[in-house]
C-alpha cells in the first residue's frame, strides 16, 4: 500500500499498570490529549514473526504497517461471494449495518464466525502472526467485520479512535490490541480510503459525554457519533503537528494499525467500490472487563467474550 507521510514521534516508554484506569474518558465537560504509557510494540523490536526489525521500529513510531500481496485473487473472491451469501443469509440480523440514506449494507460483523472462509484467512501466519509478533502475547479476535462502501453510495466513517470505543464500552483495560484491514478492491486515493493521523496512537484522545446503553445502534450507523467522537480542535492539533496519512493500494492490500490510532474514511462518490475485511486482534492477556464507560457491555457480535 502507498502512504502520504508525514511527521513522526518517538516510541513511548514503560508498560504501566492496568489495574489502574490510565484512559479516563466519556468525560462530564472537556476532553483531553495525553500521552500513551503503553507501549506500541510489545517485546522487543526482535521479537521473531513475520515483520523485520525495522519494520516494527517503523509500526512503533508510525502506528502502522502496509503490504502488498496478502490476499490472492482467489482468496479476494471468495471474500466477496461470502459477503453476498452472509447477507442474503442474515436479511435483517442486527450483525448488518446499513446505511440509513439508501439501505446498503455498510458493514457485516462477526464474518470470521459466519465463514469458515474467513476464518482460515484471519489465522494465517501474515495476519494473526503479525498480531502476535507486535503484541508478544497470543490473541484472540476481538471483532470482525467487512466495512462496504459501495460506488455512489458509500457514507463516511468520522475521526475516532478504536481504542477509545473498545475501552468505555466494551472493557478493554489496555491498547495491546490492532486491526488489520484487508482490501477486497482497490483502495484509491478518491474512493474513500482510511486516513491516519500518523504518531496519534502515542496520545489517548478522551471523549466528552455520558454514553447512553444501546448507544451501539446508533453510532455504528451515524456518520459522526455523538458519543466518543473527539472535538474538532483535538483532531486539528494532532493533524497540524503530525499530518495525516491517506493508505492506498490495490486488492490484495494489508494495513496492520494500532489500536489507538486517530483514524477516518470519506464517503465514496465515485463509481469504484471500497470493500475491506477488517480483523481485530486482542492479546490474550488484555481480556475484556466491565466496560469503562459504565455502560452494559454491547453484544457479542462487537466485542468477542
Amino acid at each position: 500500500m502507498a502512504t502520504h507521510t508525514a511527521t513522526r514521534t518517538p516510541e513511548a516508554g514503560h508498560l504501566a499498570n492496568t489495574s489502574v484506569d490510565v484512559y479516563r474518558t466519556r468525560l462530564a465537560e472537556r476532553s483531553q490529549i495525553e500521552p500513551r504509557p503503553h507501549n506500541t510494540v510489545w517485546g522487543s523490536m526482535d521479537n521473531p514473526g513475520p515483520l523485520s526489525s525495522p519494520e516494527l521500529r517503523s509500526y512503533a513510531d508510525r502506528g502502522y504497517h502496509t503490504e502488498r500481496n496478502v490476499l490472492a485473487a482467489a482468496d479476494i473472491d471468495a471474500c466477496l461471494r461470502e459477503v453476498a451469501s452472509i447477507t442474503e443469509r442474515l436479511g435483517d440480523d442486527e450483525r448488518v449495518i446499513r446505511e440509513k440514506s439508501s439501505g446498503d449494507v455498510r458493514s457485516l460483523f462477526a464474518v470470521h464466525q459466519l465463514s469458515e472462509v474467513i476464518a482460515e484467512i484471519c489465522s494465517r501466519e501474515s495476519i494473526a502472526g503479525v498480531a502476535r509478533q507486535i503484541l508478544d502475547d497470543d490473541v484472540t479476535i476481538h471483532q470482525s467485520r467487512i466495512n462496504l462502501k459501495p460506488g455512489f453510495a458509500g457514507g463516511p466513517f468520522y475521526w475516532h479512535s478504536d481504542f477509545e470505543t473498545w475501552h468505555a464500552e466494551d472493557g478493554m483495560p489496555a491498547p495491546r490490541a490492532l486491526s488489520v484491514s484487508l482490501a477486497l478492491t482497490p483502495n484509491f486515493s478518491t474512493n474513500g480510503p482510511l486516513m491516519i493521523i500518523p504518531g496519534s496512537h502515542r496520545r489517548f484522545v478522551s471523549c466528552v459525554g455520558s454514553t447512553p446503553d444501546g448507544y451501539h445502534h446508533e453510532s455504528l450507523t451515524s456518520y459522526r457519533p455523538p458519543f466518543g467522537t473527539p472535538e474538532e480542535e483535538d483532531v486539528a492539533v494532532l493533524a497540524d503537528e503530525l499530518g495525516i496519512d491517506t493508505i492506498t493500494g490495490p486488492a490484495g492490500s494489508a494495513l496492520y494499525f494500532d489500536s489507538n490510532c486517530l483514524h477516518a474514511s470519506a464517503g465514496n462518490i465515485t463509481p469504484y467500490p471500497r470493500s475491506n475485511l477488517f480483523v481485530v486482534f486482542n492479546a490474550a492477556s488484555n481480556a475484556l472487563r466491565e466496560p469503562f464507560g459504565g455502560t452494559s457491555p454491547r453484544p457479542d457480535h462487537l466485542a468477542h467474550r
